[in-house]
């Protein structure tokens, strides 16, 4: 095996928008996937040298790392999988559905001796970038009070994001993301309070919508409160930030600046969406980049196995918040409600 042989799990949006950034690494791409989207993806980029196999065994044997693009109830599985078998993993967000899943991949992965990394492509966008170096520079001093927002249509496009079984829902499968950051620029959370309301249809239809609201307290006294939409066919993508401290407030809304909008990215199912950026380098292209320039020696990657795990934890600890109406406090990694 070369040095970057990726092994590539899935072929669906995320994949999709995986795959052109390890060519352009560089990488040799094998793809497997069990819903027979595997070989027309690969045949797209056949030119590329990708290839696409029938079977995890096969997979494996061709890869150094194996970028795990799946659906979210999958992850636990096919990770450890990857693992057992010593190879480094790129998992996308979330890590798992539970804690506990999040917790056992990051150990085996510890014990393994490989690398385990969480995709928070949100870090690697230029604006959420410029705001952690801002931040921790002191742009603003010490955080007192954060506010996100997240916004786009809701993705009928996969069926399972519907079922909270599989996907968590939209306080764990979107608004991770803006929990994720708001650790990372305001230290750990301690204390949960969410709620949710969605109108779902069974199969997954056009007119389903999901809403939640979380109010993140930090160790440091911090508030952060996280907005997240999953709306009608016609809502546009958009996020928002607003980071107030002591010396001063920073702020952004991406519909003003247009730094990024939902484009097409590589090859996708028509009506998906998926943020793309309308700068020169893709988030996705400069996140896998972190994260093999880690497994071939070089500096520790962006986000890290236990920022994946912590994540998590926020996000368990506002759906049980949102199923229980009480507040979720976080101590010593455990969840207990108030």
């Amino acid at each position: 095996m070369r040095e970057l042989d990726v092994g590539l799990l899935g072929a669906g949006g995320i994949a999709r928008a995986h795959l052109p950034a390890w060519l352009a690494l560089g990488a040799r791409v094998t793809v497997l996937s069990t819903d027979g989207h595997a070989r027309p993806l690969a045949e797209r980029y056949a030119d590329h040298g990708v290839e696409a196999v029938d079977s995890m065994d096969a997979l494996l044997a061709s890869g150094s790392i194996i970028d795990v693009c799946t659906p979210t109830h999958t992850h636990k599985e096919l990770t450890l999988a990857a693992i057992a078998a010593g190879r480094h993993v790129v998992c996308e967000k979330p890590l798992a559905l539970s804690v506990a899943d999040a917790e056992e991949m990051v150990a085996a992965a510890e014990t393994a001796g490989v690398r385990l990394f969480p995709a928070h492509v949100v870090r690697y966008f230029p604006e959420y970038a410029a705001l952690a170096e801002a931040v921790a520079e002191g742009a603003v001093g010490e955080p007192a009070v954060l506010r996100f927002t997240r916004s786009g249509r809701y993705p009928v496009w996969s069926p399972w994001f519907a079922d909270p079984e599989l996907s968590g829902g939209i306080l764990i499968d979107q608004m991770i993301h803006d929990f994720d950051f708001a650790r990372l620029l305001a230290g750990e959370v301690v204390r949960v309070h969410a709620q949710s309301r969605g109108h779902l249809r069974t199969p997954v239809e056009p007119e389903s919508v999901a809403a939640a609201t979380a109010v993140l307290t930090h160790a440091s006294g911090a508030i952060t409160h996280v907005h997240g939409v999953w709306g009608l066919p016609d809502t546009q993508f958009r996020t928002t930030f607003r980071i107030a401290g002591p010396n001063g407030v920073l702020h952004h809304d991406s519909l003003r600046t247009k730094a990024f909008r939902v484009v097409a990215q590589g090859h996708r199912a028509e009506g998906e969406g998926i943020p793309g950026t309308d700068l020169a380098e893709s988030p996705f292209l400069a996140e896998l980049r972190d994260f093999a320039a880690a497994v071939a020696g070089g500096p520790e990657p962006r986000v890290s196995a236990a920022d994946g795990l912590a994540a998590v934890r926020i996000a368990a600890a506002a759906a049980e918040s949102a199923r229980t109406g009480e507040s979720v406090e976080i101590e010593g990694g455990e969840l207990v409600s108030r």
